[in-house]
């Protein structure tokens, strides 16, 4: 037995002596490799030189093999969650974020082409549209160019009108005389109801007021369904609803670019105050000054009007425009909040981005 079993410890000391150098030449290629496989520049180094491969024995590959399979299983929550904040954001950029459901946006580009930009879910929904209906008074007024110098005398009715259905006015006094062209500055700047009674019933045919107003009324309705504007009818001169007062925004936004294409209208809706005067009834001259009800002429860059409305139906709406780098952009929003000018401003930022 004691021969046999001296050969038997040589070779469990062999064996010992052999996993020591075994281990002893491997940690130092694996603790490199695991450091390699933790430093993605290291890794790549590695790679681009070649040497990782030379270098490695396989269970040193094996070991890197499996640590880059987990780092690659722990990066994979971070790619989705970029791809969906990518996603996000693509869908940011697609629509600007606003409150108003019916609003749209278009491009005027020289004025007289235009190019769809954007509409809100209910761009092409009809509803009242308050004030903005002045827009259409005006544009049939500036038909006839040689009305602008024709003088008009105010009436007692037409404060009357606007003490009765509480309407914004321009303050215009009895007896006073002023052109069309001055009462369009009132009609649009202030906004006065008692301007565009003064105008339908100047400016309208027939025997009776009640004629002029209906016949003046008449021609806003020929000339949207001449622009193409089939979600629109008016039953007004001034945005006072008796039930069948609405537009769309769309037709809205259209309606604008129309109108900023009559320079006398353009040059109108620009003026945060305008000054006048005007013949007085007793031979003295009366001062008017009116200040424009759009805000967004003092807060944004480029705005260039255009209209404001606002009612206990219709809400708040606006018809806007601004013009920066060669580019006019003309949008309509119906049915918002208070919040309509900051909606506006959004709605023009996201425009000149896109």
């Amino acid at each position: 037995m004691g021969s046999h079993a001296r050969p038997n410890r040589i070779h469990r000391t062999g064996v010992r002596i052999a996993m020591v150098a075994l281990v002893g030449a491997a940690l130092p290629i694996t603790s490199g490799g695991l450091a390699e496989a933790a430093t993605s520049g290291a890794a790549h180094s590695a790679d681009e030189n070649g040497q990782q491969g030379s270098e490695a024995t396989s269970t040193v590959a094996q070991k890197q093999g499996t640590q880059r399979q987990f780092q690659s299983v722990q990066a994979a929550p971070h790619a989705v969650k970029d791809k969906a904040a990518d996603a996000q954001d693509a869908k940011d950029q697609a629509a600007p974020q606003i409150n108003a459901d019916h609003a749209f946006l278009l491009d005027a580009r020289d004025g007289s082409q235009e190019r769809e930009l954007w509409g809100g879910a209910k761009a092409d929904e009809s509803v009242s549209m308050a004030s903005t209906t002045k827009i259409m008074t005006a544009i049939v007024a500036l038909k006839h160019p040689e009305w602008l110098n024709r003088q008009i005398t105010v009436k007692q009715e037409y404060r009357d009108y606007v003490q009765k259905v509480g309407g914004s006015t321009a303050d215009l006094q009895t007896g006073d005389t002023l052109t069309v062209e001055q009462l369009l500055y009132a009609l649009l700047i202030p906004s006065g109801d008692d301007a565009a009674m003064a105008l339908a019933d100047n400016l309208g045919s027939g025997d009776t007021a009640d004629a002029r107003i209906a016949d003046f009324v008449n021609q806003m309705n020929a000339e949207a369904q001449q622009l193409g504007l089939t979600g629109t009818h008016f039953d007004g001169f001034d945005g006072i609803s008796h039930g069948n007062n609405h537009s769309t925004a769309r037709d809205l936004a259209r309606l604008g670019q129309r109108a900023m294409l009559q320079p006398v209208f353009a040059d109108i809706v620009k003026n945060k105050q305008f000054k006048t005067e005007a013949p007085a009834a007793n031979g003295r001259t009366r001062y008017y000054t009116w200040d424009n009800t759009n805000k967004l002429l003092s807060s944004y860059d480029g705005a260039l009007g255009i209209k404001t409305g606002s009612g206990p139906e219709a809400g708040y709406s606006l018809v806007f425009a601004a013009k920066r780098d060669n580019r006019t952009l003309v949008g309509a929003i119906l049915k918002d909040d208070q919040g309509r000018f900051d909606d506006a401003t959004k709605m023009l930022d996201w425009g000149f981005a896109h």
